[in-house]
């Protein structure tokens, strides 16, 4: 069984990345040519990267393109996202 704690955190630190990026997203729509703006954006993309493969490698998927399916079929073995009590 896996370390419910750190997979917890892990995800925690992965929903926080990807708010944050799709936030300077949005500001760079309107401020197109900040550039501090899209270095900080690019750099959360790569750490963001990072984390999921980390955390997939762990615990397994995050998404439906994440991996490739073996047969017989089987997305998720762990409880579903909506199982888990944060």
């Amino acid at each position: 069984m896996h370390d419910y704690a750190s997979m917890v955190d892990m995800l925690r630190e992965i929903q926080a990345l990807e708010f944050a990026v799709y936030d300077l997203a949005l500001f760079l729509d309107t401020h197109p040519c900040d550039r501090r703006a899209l270095e900080d954006r690019n750099k959360l993309v790569n750490r963001l990267s990072q984390l999921r493969k980390v955390f997939e490698d762990r615990y397994g998927p995050l998404r439906l393109d994440s991996f490739e399916s073996q047969f017989p079929y089987r997305y998720i073995n762990d409880p579903w996202p909506w199982e888990i009590h944060y």
